[in-house]
């Protein structure tokens, strides 16, 4: 069905399956809702580009095939697509991150410190080397595009979009083009080629906004801003500390002077980790409103913490309490209780005494990878204690701990992660035996990823599926792979040259083939005895295929006709109806009539041979 725009969305149900909730956010290319996948039972997100691109085919086109790469990217800190589709609007469904985005927490008037800013660079390097190696430019980064959920873990977005978008006819609405010229690399700026180097530009320009809160060569007009960006260099801000050095190279107005690429950035982003302090508590944007619905895949409104070490004091585990009315009791059991009392306090405090160790802070390992959370807290002197469940959160990422971050232990003391599994597994669909293309559109609306492996098989007819890998059940959105039949392995075509008809036929009958005779001339072979096969001997083709037996007829000759007394013309025209050709010998003169002809009548020779004719 067509769909309007702007915020009448509310309500409608896309490919009749995403129901729009409500809008969580708008710019010049479209908006933004809360949906639910009511096939799957989840909450996503949808983008709902704007109605201009839908009049634009090349855009529509450029649209579909960058969405189909996109949702072919599979990494902890790119966002993932979904699916997509176009009813009156172009639109992506993608996964719905909670926490906001990096431009919410700017504009809300919170900057990261030089520890945060450096762990959310090396997450989105390392989706733009993954990226990157994927044959994508990204084109768009900026604070926008870098969302989170809600462990704090960052996801790039819009990958492909931008590309799609750049090369649409359609304009965006005045002064929507600020939001990516801002971020633009000078190379983009003068319309040069792009490659991955102007990802790692922007990424420059969003750490040091990301830790001061100002953009680099931000002036009162666009312009102006993109016209400074091309005489010099990003000036990193002291404030930066070891950032300052990353941030420097990779912004460079020459792209052969920046990072020669998105790994060799990030491992100069993990240095510069190493050379700062923990990161500190950073808060999330959020969601500015989640709609109430009373379907079990609402996702609650809520917002999280970012790098939490610092959470508020916890109540005293010890309440004052009321002194219960005093009893009278005996002389003997008031000195008999004070005595137990006294070695209940010196046993206490010898065992304080011997155990308890000098307190630290509790480390945050919430969105770390399982290796870095370990020794994150065995650096504090700390014990780790591990358990694992099945999360939407990418498998071998910490997505709780106990204590919280930012709470004081003893020294020595054990600090419990849950580690992801990754999303939990569902169950596959059985395709096997069914067609390529059935089996594809069966997984995918399953939620799966599919990829081909083809193999030859003595039973499974070409073309069918033999089996899935896995066989049972995979997490949703993980890749299966569909065990494609290429029918019964190729043997080997039996050597037939030579041989009589008869015992070609037995040979291929007998080898698994379908024999077919065919004739050919043949000026070294004699007649009837065979040339050779098609496919060659000595070949390999696939049992119960047809070999053709090629038959020799012998050479291929005719018999020379009488041509004497015949006119030039007339003598030509009965040689090539032979099969023959002509030649003239001697002196000739028009209406002269062949006296001698070489070679004579009835002489056996090739054909296309050549009669001389004497007048």
């Amino acid at each position: 069905m067509a769909v309007g725009g702007g915020g009448d969305l509310v309500g409608r149900v896309l490919a009749d399956r995403y129901r729009l909730l409500s809008p969580i956010g708008a710019g010049g290319s479209g908006r933004v809702y809360i949906a639910d996948d009511v096939k799957l039972k989840r909450r996503v997100a949808v983008k709902v580009l704007h109605p201009g691109l839908a009049e634009d085919a090349g855009f529509l086109r450029r649209f579909r095939n960058e969405a189909r790469l996109s949702a072919q990217l599979h990494h902890p800190n790119i966002m993932a697509v979904h699916d997509w589709g176009d009813e009156g609007e172009p639109f992506m469904v993608v996964e719905l991150l909670t926490g906001g985005s990096l431009r919410g927490m700017l504009d809300a008037g919170a900057t990261l410190t030089p520890s945060q800013a450096a762990h959310v660079g090396v997450q989105v390097a390392s989706a733009l080397e993954y990226a990157h190696g994927h044959g994508f430019v990204h084109r768009d980064i900026k604070p926008a595009n870098l969302l989170f959920d809600e462990h704090g873990i960052v996801r790039v977005a819009d990958f492909g979009l931008a590309r799609a978008l750049a090369e649409a006819s359609w304009t965006e609405p005045s002064g929507t083009i600020l939001g990516t010229a801002r971020y633009a690399s000078p190379e983009q700026v003068s319309g040069a080629p792009l490659d991955q180097r102007s990802d790692l530009y922007a990424l420059a320009l969003v750490l040091v906004e990301a830790v001061t809160g100002d953009l680099p060569f931000a002036t009162d007009t666009t312009l102006a801003t993109l016209a400074a960006r091309t005489q010099a260099p990003v000036a990193a801000p002291a404030e930066l500390g070891p950032l300052m050095a990353v941030v420097e190279r990779a912004g460079r107005v020459d792209p052969s002077d920046r990072y020669p690429d998105a790994a060799t950035m990030r491992s100069a982003l993990e240095d510069a980790v190493k050379m700062l302090p923990p990161p500190g508590p950073l808060r999330l944007a959020g969601l500015d409103e989640v709609l109430s619905d009373p379907n079990p895949t609402q996702v609650p409104a809520s917002r999280g913490i970012l790098f939490d070490q610092e959470r508020p004091e916890q109540p005293s585990p010890i309440a004052a309490r009321r002194p219960a009315p005093a009893r009278r009791r005996p002389i003997a059991a008031i000195v008999v209780g004070a005595a137990i009392s006294a070695a209940v306090l010196t046993a206490a405090a010898l065992l304080s005494t011997a155990n308890l160790g000098a307190a630290v802070v509790t480390p945050n390992a919430v969105g770390s990878t399982l290796s870095n959370a370990r020794d994150l807290i065995a650096s504090g002197g700390l014990l780790v204690g591990e358990n694992e469940r099945f999360s939407d959160d990418p498998r071998g990422v910490v997505i709780s701990q106990s204590p919280a971050a930012g709470h004081d232990i003893t020294s020595g003391g054990r600090v419990q992660i849950v580690v992801s599994r990754g999303p939990a597994p569902i169950a596959i669909p059985r395709v096997a035996g069914k067609t390529v293309a059935d089996a594809r559109s069966e997984l995918a609306a399953a939620g799966f990823a599919v990829i081909e492996d083809h193999r030859f098989d003595e039973t499974a007819p070409s073309g069918t599926v033999i089996r899935t890998k896995p066989a049972q059940r995979a997490p949703r959105d993980s890749t299966v792979a569909i065990v494609v039949s290429d029918g019964k392995a190729p043997v080997a075509i039996p050597a037939l040259a030579n041989s009589t008809y008869d015992n070609a036929v037995n040979a291929l009958t007998n080898a698994g083939f379908i024999p077919a005779r065919s004739e050919a001339f043949s000026d070294t072979v004699a007649a009837g005895t065979v040339i050779n096969t098609d496919p060659a001997g000595g070949g390999k083709a696939q049992p119960g295929s047809t070999v053709k037996i090629i038959v020799s007829k012998g050479p291929d000759v005719v018999t020379v006709p009488n041509v004497r007394g015949l006119t030039l013309d007339a003598a030509s025209a009965q040689l090539q109806a032979a099969g023959l050709t002509s030649a003239v010998s001697g002196a000739y003169r028009p209406g002269a009539k062949v006296r001698a002809q070489d070679p004579p009548n009835g002489a056996v020779v090739k054909r296309g041979a050549t009669v001389t004719l004497f007048f």
